[in-house]
């Protein structure tokens, strides 16, 4: 049976059932699946006992990004931390290091073109205040997520794009650079003698970059930035440049992010919808294992990657993908380690 709830946690026949929040355009569903209901009981709540990740601990400052990349990221975003400054700047920080990068084929300067041989950004940045920035089909700058944050914070606006979004890079002082490098150039190249079209799954091991941190103070903010699939069509934006859909935070509950194919978390909004599932009573892990849930019931998923990473205000995380072979980064009592991510679909 449907039902619909206001943002508010409410324990049915010992199941925490996810609220369907009023969010302008209707109601909406966000029942939680048949079988997290049947796992997460009345008494699960009241004793903290849900579905934990394995590798979760409670401890504050934290640091968790996708992927192997993340490694280097989390070490910058973590330095930040460590000298008292705040979340909003060691998430820059972090991501700032992939987006420099020119080995790394899907993020910033290096990325793989699309089809016409441009290489177009998308990047967001969000702060414990809820504040946001972004841009999407930005082309000629290095750092993406340095335009979003001035967006969030020298403008009204949310999100600017294209050739708004360098116009207004440039008067803010950053500098058109060329960022098609050689190597990149060369497997354009290859690809176009066949010009086939199709997401191959795991290539996300240089995907978008998506980073979540909480401070000393216990605030949490959020970046996401990638150059999107290779030799997509131009024009194509993804999930990363969006609120609520490659990565969201809200400093009451946590924050979420994505990797991967970006059209089935738009389709989703799977970072908004992660996080307002930990503020219905989900574990972080759990929440992920949901959202990915959302995608596999509706979607043809068995040829695409998507993976979900997870922070409360505690400091625990959740990690989850479709596919096997998503790992992620996570920088915690001094430690920065790779973790294998589990996943939905099981190796073969």
């Amino acid at each position: 049976m449907m039902r619909f709830f206001s943002r508010r946690k409410f324990l049915v026949k010992g199941a925490v059932v996810a609220a369907a929040a009023s969010i302008g355009l209707g109601h909406t569903s966000c029942q939680l699946s048949e079988k997290v209901k049947d796992e997460t009981t009345d008494a699960d709540v009241k004793k903290g006992t849900l579905k934990q990740n394995p590798r979760s601990k409670p401890i504050l400052p934290v640091v968790i990004a996708t992927w192997n990349h993340g490694i280097a990221a989390n070490e910058a975003a973590m330095r930040i931390i460590a000298q008292g400054s705040k979340a909003i700047d060691a998430v820059e920080a972090g991501v700032k290091v992939t987006e420099a990068d020119p080995d790394n084929l899907s993020v910033g300067y290096g990325g793989l073109p699309d089809r016409d041989g441009n290489v177009t950004l998308d990047a967001c940045i969000m702060d414990e205040k809820g504040n946001a920035g972004s841009v999407s089909f930005l082309q000629h700058i290095k750092h993406p997520i340095s335009v979003a944050r001035k967006v969030m914070d020298e403008t009204p606006h949310v999100m600017l794009s294209g050739a708004g979004a360098l116009q207004f890079a440039l008067q803010q002082g950053f500098k058109k650079e060329n960022l098609l490098t050689d190597k990149a150039k060369k497997q354009w190249e290859e690809w176009k003698e066949k010009a086939e079209y199709k997401p191959i799954v795991n290539i996300e091991n240089h995907d978008t970059i998506g980073l979540l941190a909480i401070d000393k103070h216990g605030d949490i903010s959020g970046a996401c930035t990638t150059s999107g699939l290779a030799y997509k069509m131009h024009g194509r934006v993804g999930d990363s440049p969006v609120i609520g859909a490659g990565m969201f935070v809200d400093n009451e509950v946590g924050g979420a992010c994505a990797t991967g194919l970006g059209e089935a978390v738009l389709k989703t909004l799977g970072a908004f919808l992660i996080v307002e599932l930990m503020r219905q009573g989900l574990s972080p892990q759990e929440a992920c294992e949901e959202g990915v849930r959302r995608i596999t019931k509706k979607q043809g998923y068995q040829n695409f990657q998507i993976g979900y990473l997870a922070l409360n205000k505690k400091g625990e995380h959740g990690a989850y993908s479709i596919q096997p072979g998503f790992n992620y980064a996570l920088h915690q009592a001094d430690t920065n380690e790779l973790i294998d991510a589990p996943s939905f679909m099981k190796k073969k």
